[in-house]
C-alpha cells in the first residue's frame, strides 16, 4: 500500500507538466469568475432575503461549475503527475462520479437558464406558452430539482459502468473469459455513451428550441415596432437574452464536438490534440460565465466597480 503514496511514483513528463500548468491556470481564472458570481448573489440574497428565478438559476450554475473545475483540476493533476493515486479504486471511483455529476449539472442548469429566458421574454399568444410565462418562477426550484436529480443518477450509473469497464479490462487476460468480458466490455460501453449521449442531447435541444423561439419572437417584435421610435426595452431584454442563449449555443457546439474528439483520442497517452481538447473543456465554464456576467448589468456593474477598486489600489501602492 506504501507504494501508492511513495514520492518515486511521481512520473512527471514534458507533456504532462505543460498540460497541467495550463489547465491550473485556466481553472483558476475559471474559479475565479464563478466565485465572484456566487459572492455577488449571496450577498444580493442576504440584503433581500430573497433571490428571484433568475439569480437562483446563476447561483446554482456557479456552485457546480466551481466545483467541477475544482474536481477536473485534482483529477488531471493525479492522472499526470502522480497517476499510481488513480489506481485505488475509492478515489478513482469517487473523483469520477463527482466530476460526471458537476459536468452534467453545468450543463442541465445552464440549458434551465436557456429556457428560462426564453420563457420569461418571448412573447407568444399560445395558451400554454402563456401559462407557462406565468407559472415559470414557481416551477424554476423544482425543475432544478429535477435536474440535479436526474444527473446524480444518470454519474451514478455512468461511473459504475466506468469501473465495471475498467475491471473488464483488467480481467481480458485471461484467455477462457476472452469473449465474454470482450461481450460485456461492449455493453457496459454502448451503455455508457447512450446515458451521455442522453444528457448532451436534452440539454443541447433544450438550448436550441429557446435560441429559435427566441429568435423568432425577436423578429416579431422588431417587425411590429418599425414604426416606433421609442426604446423599446421588450427589445433591449430580447437582444440580452440572445447573446446569452446564442453564445452557449456557440459554445455546447464546440465543447459536444471536443468531448467526442476526447473520447476518440482516450487511447492516446500524451497528444497534442488532446491538449487542445482538455484547454477547451477547462475554459468552457469560466469564459460563459463570463459571457453571462456581461449580459446581466447588476453584475456587469459589480465587476466593474470591483476591477476599478482593485486598480485604484495598485496605483496607491
Amino acid at each position: 500500500m506504501e507504494a501508492f503514496y511513495s514520492p518515486q511514483q511521481s512520473n512527471v513528463t514534458v507533456y504532462g507538466a505543460t498540460t497541467v500548468a495550463i489547465i491550473s491556470l485556466e481553472v483558476f481564472v475559471g474559479m475565479w469568475i464563478n466565485a465572484f458570481l456566487i459572492c455577488v448573489l449571496c450577498i444580493a440574497w442576504v440584503k433581500k432575503k430573497t433571490l428571484n428565478s433568475n439569480e437562483k438559476i446563476l447561483l446554482l450554475l456557479g456552485c457546480s461549475r466551481t466545483s467541477y473545475l475544482c474536481l477536473t483540476w485534482v483529477y488531471r493533476f493525479l492522472s499526470m503527475i502522480y497517476p499510481n493515486f488513480l489506481h485505488v479504486q475509492t478515489i478513482r471511483h469517487l473523483l469520477r462520479c463527482l466530476a460526471t455529476f458537476f459536468n452534467y449539472s453545468n450543463l442541465w442548469v445552464s440549458a434551465c437558464l436557456c429556457g428560462f429566458y426564453c420563457i420569461k421574454i418571448a412573447n407568444f399568444r399560445n395558451s400554454f406558452f402563456i401559462y407557462l410565462k406565468v407559472k415559470i418562477d414557481r416551477m424554476v426550484p423544482w425543475l432544478l430539482l429535477g435536474s440535479v436529480t436526474v444527473t446524480l443518477a444518470i454519474s451514478i450509473l455512468i461511473a459504475d459502468l466506468s469501473e465495471s469497464l475498467q475491471r473488464n479490462n483488467i480481467t481480458s487476460s485471461c484467455q477462457e473469459n476472452f469473449w465474454e468480458v470482450t461481450i460485456r466490455k461492449d455493453i457496459h460501453l454502448f451503455s455508457t455513451f447512450l446515458l451521455s449521449g442522453f444528457v448532451f442531447a436534452v440539454s443541447f435541444l433544450a438550448v436550441i428550441f429557446s435560441a429559435v423561439f427566441l429568435l423568432f419572437s425577436l423578429w416579431r417584435h422588431k417587425r411590429t415596432m418599425q414604426t416606433s421610435s421609442m426604446k423599446d426595452l421588450s427589445m433591449d431584454a430580447h437582444i440580452r437574452a440572445m447573446k446569452s442563449v446564442l453564445s452557449f449555443l456557440v459554445m455546447y457546439s464546440i465543447n459536444f464536438v471536443c468531448l467526442v474528439l476526447t473520447i476518440i483520442y482516450a487511447t492516446n497517452k500524451e497528444n497534442i490534440m488532446k491538449l487542445l481538447l482538455y484547454i477547451y473543456l477547462c475554459a468552457f465554464p469560466g469564459v460563459h460565465s463570463l459571457i453571462l456576467i456581461f449580459s446581466n448589468p447588476k453584475l456587469e456593474k459589480a465587476l466593474l466597480k470591483m476591477l476599478y477598486g482593485v486598480k485604484c489600489e495598485f496605483s496607491i501602492k
